[in-house]
C-alpha cells in the first residue's frame, strides 16, 4: 500500500516535477539542515512542556530547564543527521550556537506569555504527535502526525495546533499560499474522520515562532505569531478537491505511481532550494514553465 503523506501533496502542488523525481522516479535523498535541525528540537522542547503542563501541573511545566533542553535536542538531532549521512557536518559551531540563542529566546517569550497561547483551566490534552492513518482509495492510505491537540471542556470544542519554525514569520504571501495552509485544513478533516468527531467542533491554529525580530521596526512584532486560516466547509472543499486531483494526476485506480502522467517543472522562487535546480539531466531549464506565484 503506498502512504500519502502532506509533504507530498505539498511538494506536487509547488511543482509537480520535483513529485515525479522524488516518488515516481524515488531519486529522492536524505536532506538535513540546520533549519530542519533546529525545528525537530523545537518541537521537541516545546511539547515536553505542554506534555507536562497538562498532565501534572503549570509548576512542574516551569520548573523544567527548557534552554538545557533545547540544547541537548539540536545536538541530539544533530548527531542523528550525521549517522545518516556519513558522517558529513552540514552546520558549524558558530551557527549551532546561534539557532540555540535564537530558540532560547522564543522559549523565554513563551514562559511569560504561555497563558496567552495555551490555557491550563478547563482544557484536557487529547494527544501530542498523533498519527493519523486513513484510507483514501485502492492501495492508498494517507498518514501524518499532529504535533498537538486540546480539548475545551467548556465546550467540547478540539484545537488542532501545528507549531512552525521560521526566519521572520509569515507574510501575507505565505499564509495565502496553499501548499503551506492546506496542511491543517487535510489534517481536520482526518482527525474527524479516524476519531469520529464532528469536523465543525475542530477549530485549527499554526503557531509560528520566529528566529529573527527586526527591533528597527516601528511595531517590533512578537516573537509568536499565529495564523488560523480558512476552514469552514467551503474552504475545506476546496482544498480535497486539490487534494483529490494530486492523487488523480500521480497514481492508478490499484494505488501504483501513475508513470504515463504529466508533471511539469514549475519555475518559481522555490527552485533556488530545490536539489534538481541544477540538474539539466533531470530537470531542463528550457522545460520550466513560469509559476503564478507573482
Amino acid at each position: 500500500m503506498k502512504t500519502v503523506s502532506y509533504s507530498q501533496f505539498s511538494i506536487y502542488m509547488q511543482c509537480p516535477k520535483k513529485w515525479k523525481l522524488d516518488y515516481l522516479d524515488n531519486l529522492r535523498t536524505f536532506d538535513q539542515n540546520i533549519h530542519t535541525t533546529f525545528g525537530s528540537a523545537f518541537h521537541t522542547t516545546i511539547q515536553n512542556y505542554l506534555n507536562v503542563m497538562y498532565t501534572e501541573s503549570v509548576k512542574k511545566a516551569d520548573e523544567i530547564d527548557l534552554n538545557g533542553y533545547l540544547k541537548e535536542s539540536i545536538m541530539s538531532e544533530y548527531r542523528d543527521a550525521l549517522s545518516k549521512n556519513n558522517n558529513k557536518h552540514y552546520s558549524t559551531a558558530a551557527e549551532l550556537v546561534e539557532f540555540y540563542e535564537d530558540g532560547a529566546a522564543i522559549l523565554d517569550y513563551f514562559k511569560k506569555n504561555r497563558s496567552a497561547y495555551f490555557s491550563s483551566k478547563q482544557h484536557t490534552l487529547l494527544g501530542i504527535e498523533i498519527p493519523l492513518s486513513i484510507p483514501l482509495r485502492e492501495g492508498i492510505k494517507f498518514t501524518g502526525f499532529i504535533d498537538i491537540v486540546i480539548r475545551d471542556e467548556r465546550d467540547g470544542r478540539i484545537k488542532v495546533y501545528d507549531f512552525k519554525t521560521s526566519t521572520a514569520g509569515w507574510n501575507k504571501y505565505q499564509k495565502a499560499d496553499k501548499s503551506k495552509t492546506a496542511q491543517m485544513i487535510l489534517y481536520k478533516e482526518f482527525y474527524a474522520k479516524q476519531f469520529n468527531v464532528d469536523v465543525e467542533t475542530i477549530d485549527i491554529e499554526y503557531i509560528i515562532v520566529r528566529r529573527k525580530i527586526n527591533v528597527d521596526y516601528e511595531f517590533v512584532p512578537k516573537r509568536i505569531q499565529t495564523f488560523i486560516p480558512a476552514n469552514g466547509k467551503v474552504s475545506r472543499n476546496k482544498i480535497l478537491k486539490l487534494f483529490n486531483a494530486f492523487l488523480d494526476s500521480c497514481f492508478t485506480e490499484d494505488g501504483n505511481y501513475k508513470a504515463e502522467g504529466t508533471y511539469p517543472a514549475v519555475l518559481s522562487s522555490g527552485c533556488k532550494y530545490c536539489v534538481y535546480a541544477t540538474e539539466e539531466a533531470l530537470c531542463p531549464k528550457k522545460e520550466r514553465i513560469k509559476s503564478n506565484e507573482d
